[in-house]
């Protein structure tokens, strides 16, 4: 059993306009739209957490407020453990178009005991540890409740920061490109330009 948390409450100031609402075609699904739409091939218990955003009701999942405000990230995860009906819960934003089912299925399957399940691709980060932990990709238990929230308690918001307190399975880049090989699971439309690359490739892939 698995819960999952869509966020979708910021302020998409680098896109200029709600990007939850933003579309690859005309007529087409939402950004918010088709991310739950992948999730839901997972989860049954489907929230959206967003503050104020009543026009979100329409797409049937459940609307939950941050409980944290100025929690960042961090913040929203520990608002969709609070509020998921299951003991463990998939966490994305509203803004990746290509989500990988399968490749969610692999995750929501691979080590059910475990705190933390997150991809790690390569590359450099802020993250400081040689590679990319996908924060916002992720599957988190309830066990990691108490540790954010002493980390939020005094201002630490970075997401990896409680992570030797619990936990971890990082799924390596090679095995994630078995279900994905280009990563386009983790392609953030976030900017103008970012969403016509989407759109660019969101026609390519019709074509």
């Amino acid at each position: 059993m698995i819960s999952a948390a869509v966020i979708a409450g910021g302020k998409s100031s680098r896109m200029g306009t709600d990007k939850a609402l933003l579309t690859l075609e005309p007529g087409g699904p939402t950004l918010l739209e088709r991310v739950l739409a992948a999730v839901r091939t997972v989860a049954d218990d489907v929230l959206i957490i967003a503050s104020d955003r009543p026009e979100y009701a329409r797409f049937g999942a459940r609307l939950e407020p941050d409980h944290y405000p100025g929690g960042a990230a961090l913040g929203a995860i520990a608002t969709a453990l609070e509020a998921a009906h299951t003991p463990r819960c998939l966490v994305v934003p509203c803004d990746l178009p290509f989500l990988n089912p399968d490749l969610l299925a692999f995750l929501a399957d691979l080590d059910p005991g475990a705190d933390v399940v997150i991809p790690a691709v390569e590359g450099e980060s802020r993250q400081g540890r040689g590679g990319i932990l996908q924060t916002l990709h992720a599957i988190y238990r309830d066990t990691c409740l108490e540790p954010i929230r002493a980390h939020l308690r005094s201002e630490q918001r970075q997401v990896i920061g409680f992570f030797p307190e619990v936990r971890v399975r990082k799924v390596p880049e090679a095995t994630i490109r078995e279900f994905d090989p280009d990563l386009l699971t983790f392609f953030n439309a976030n900017t103008p330009l970012a969403l016509d690359q989407a759109r660019a490739i969101a026609r390519e892939r019709r074509a």
